[in-house]
């Protein structure tokens, strides 16, 4: 059956099979999808299932919807084929089938009729996975406090001095 799978750490196990019908996905109870994480929007996006890939339809999300890392306009409506990732905020989800993924990359053609251009983009051509800073200097301000903690529980210690 095919489903997202959220591959997001602190909120993994959390999957939604997709299918035919539409199926809004966001942060309130009322979505069939329901993401409770900050970074997701109220109704962030629409899903459903045409053949063997998700269609995807951002609904104005505030910090928006991603298929392997490029950004799915407002209102727009964009393929998500087995094994890319979609990215709702700072959630991530992969869309998994089933079936046996390509090992190869598989070339994403995005048209732009306005513009009159077509697009060809290989997973992992110049596109990475954000880096979550927060965590980092959590842990930096973190070991400095353990380090100033450490140094004053010496320094105490040295001023009591042995007794007896």
């Amino acid at each position: 059956m095919p489903k997202l799978v959220v591959i997001t750490p602190g909120l993994t196990g959390l999957a939604h099979e997709v299918t035919t019908d539409k199926a809004s996905v966001g942060r309130v109870e009322d979505n069939r999808f329901c993401i409770t994480e900050p970074s997701v929007s109220s109704h962030h996006c629409e899903l459903w299932l045409k053949g063997d890939d998700v269609v995807v339809k951002d609904l104005n999300s505030t910090n928006g919807t991603f298929v392997n890392e490029v950004q799915v306009a407002a209102e727009k409506e964009v393929m998500l084929r087995p094994g890319q990732v979609l990215r709702l905020g700072q959630v991530e989800l992969r869309y998994e089938t089933g079936k046996k993924q390509n090992e190869q990359p598989r070339q994403t053609v995005k048209l732009d009729p306005a513009a009159g251009a077509t697009i060809v983009m290989t997973k992992g051509a110049g596109f990475g996975k954000k880096e979550n800073k927060i965590n980092k200097i959590f842990l930096i301000v973190g070991g400095v406090l353990v380090v100033i903690i450490i140094v004053a529980l010496v320094v105490a210690l040295m001023k009591v001095g042995p007794s007896a």
